[in-house]
């Protein structure tokens, strides 16, 4: 469904990504895992066609460039006094880039309730969006997504900001409409821990590399510490994974112990 093959991508004194490759298959879930400035936002842009790559290239659904493709953006600012209800924001993705205002039907509406209901936003689907909590948002922002059915839903940090009840209610809402619907899901995070029951593919980033596969694969201290060009132990605990670094202040730059990632330096 999503081949990602030798894609490089840089800026202006930086390099971002560095021949990073994987793929992820229909019905498949994927986490994209790395830190903040790893350059998860700049793949997703990259796949989304939004940044074009110095090297390598996109193939969706086994075409080149985006084809059916859903999308959670990082930040979405919804004014709290904006009337807009949550099925006229879900209905919008039906339409919006188009010129001239939608023609009320009744399939049109249908549609929209039969999304909503698969997200379990159907109980607040006419209330103003800015009364929402940020689960609920969440929900409603994928619903808009996968309204016009695509084969590849792409979210970036879609758990940032929720509480541990809203991510688990999202994580699993993801993961039963992965199933049900056959859809590739691209979901990039601070942290892997509330990902690592439905995961069936981890892509992990870090200084403009990326491993891919399971996560038996690519969680282990010599894959992880060949991105990090430092010795790394992957600590597995009640279900958990903290990934510790063991380096010198010199080494690549800053990890904090607090960083969602969980890595943590220590001397």
């Amino acid at each position: 469904m999503l081949g990602v093959e030798g894609v490089s991508v840089s800026f202006p004194g930086h390099t971002v990504l560095h021949d990073v490759g994987f793929t992820v298959q229909a019905g498949q879930f994927c986490g994209l895992i790395g830190s903040n400035g790893s350059g998860k936002t700049t793949l997703l842009r990259t796949i989304l066609g939004f940044q074009k790559p110095e090297a390598g290239r996109i193939r969706v659904n086994g075409a080149r460039g985006a084809a059916s493709i859903g999308y959670v953006p990082q930040k979405i600012l919804l004014d709290p006094y904006l009337p807009l209800r949550a099925r006229d924001l879900v209905s919008l993705g039906l339409d919006g880039g188009r010129l001239g205002l939608p023609f009320p039907s009744r399939k049109r509406w249908t549609a929209v309730d039969a999304m909503l209901e698969a997200v379990e936003a159907g109980p607040f689907a006419d209330q103003r969006i800015g009364d929402l909590s940020g689960g609920q948002q969440q929900r409603v922002l994928i619903a808009h997504a996968l309204i016009r059915r695509p084969s590849l839903l792409l979210l970036d940090e879609p758990l940032a900001n929720l509480d541990v009840r809203s991510v688990a209610g999202i994580v699993a809402l993801l993961h039963r409409l992965c199933i049900e619907q056959g859809i590739a899901v691209l979901l990039s995070a601070h942290d892997m821990n509330p990902l690592l029951p439905v995961m069936d593919r981890i892509v992990y980033l870090a200084n403009g590399h990326a491993a891919s596969g399971s996560t038996q694969e690519v969680v282990r201290s010599e894959v992880l510490g060949g991105l990090y060009g430092y010795h790394i132990d992957v600590i597995r605990v009640h279900g958990r994974v903290l990934v510790v670094a063991a380096g010198s202040p010199e080494d690549s730059g800053p990890l904090h112990a607090h960083d969602p990632v969980h890595v943590a330096r220590v001397p």
